[in-house]
């Protein structure tokens, strides 16, 4: 009787112990999974800019004048999308109406420039992460700005109807004080996106992003970058200079139009107007 209990407590004792190593094990295991996470960049950052709907609202900007042959092609329809298409394919590059911001807090709105009407470079910016736990991006900074003259000698615009607003955000470059500012037709619109805004990625979340409504001052092409700030699951926060695929310090180039194009034509609710052979048509005031 006496070796069957001492059989059964070592018996047990070893089952403790076992039970204890693989406890042991699992944790440390744990610790390195954690660790290697954590070793990890935090998150890369795409940026893709908006490829727009002709059906909608748009203006397109060249960097030369068109041929009398391309301003025959391109007024002998009324077509948004075929001048859309036509222009892009002569090497035209998009710009926007930006949102407008009617319910924005009065500071902000002061804060706007006045004048002719704004256009602003919009762009897609996406987040991906590969980490199993959660990264939240919760502030951002505009850097090192640097503009020089616009080269767009040529402007075809689509103007909208009416006030439009998209979901996303919107800047002046270099930002207003405030910005950037959420753009959403909801409650916030026009107040500090990340004051109550964040962006989480990782931690089998799905890919976080914005869009982005970048407005040059007239006349200028400016190029910056930005800086976010970051926390984690391991309560690092910081932060850090977001950086292309290539590992060089990401650059946002960001156009405009030029106070006084070579050519800018204006249709759409109108017929065709060249504002450059006539500028004191009424149309011709709406940008």
């Amino acid at each position: 009787m006496r070796g069957v209990l001492t059989f059964l407590c070592g018996t047990l004792a070893a089952t403790a112990i076992g039970y204890l190593l693989i406890g042991f094990d699992v944790h440390k295991q744990n610790d390195k999974q954690k660790e290697y996470d954590a070793s990890q960049t935090p998150f890369t950052v795409s940026v893709q800019p908006e490829k727009g709907d002709p059906r909608q609202e748009w203006a397109m900007v060249l960097d030369r004048e068109l041929t009398a042959g391309e301003t025959r092609k391109l007024t002998s329809s009324t077509d948004s999308s075929t001048a859309f298409s036509y222009l892009k394919a002569l090497g035209g590059h998009l710009l926007e109406y930006p949102s407008v911001l009617e319910n924005a807090p009065k500071p902000h709105v002061q804060k706007m420039p006045t004048g002719r009407t704004e256009l602003s470079d919009t762009f897609k910016m996406s987040v991906l992460s590969t980490r199993a736990s959660a990264v939240v991006i919760d502030d951002w900074k505009v850097t090192d700005v640097a503009c020089r003259k616009s080269t767009v000698q040529t402007v075809v615009a689509h103007p909208p109807q009416g006030g439009a607003v998209y979901q996303g955000i919107q800047l002046h470059v270099p930002p207003l004080s405030d910005e950037p500012v959420l753009t959403d037709d909801t409650e916030g619109q026009g107040e500090p996106y990340f004051d109550t805004h964040y962006i989480e990625v990782g931690g089998g979340q799905p890919s976080g992003g914005l869009r982005v409504e970048a407005i040059a001052p007239r006349g200028q092409s400016c190029e910056w970058g930005i800086r976010v700030h970051y926390v984690d699951a391991y309560q690092k926060g910081q932060w850090i200079q977001l950086k292309d695929r290539q590992g060089k310090p990401l650059r946002v180039r960001t156009d405009s139009v030029p106070l006084n194009p070579r050519q800018k034509w204006f249709f759409g609710s109108v017929p065709w107007t060249p504002c450059h052979l006539k500028p004191k048509d009424p149309t011709c005031d709406l940008l």
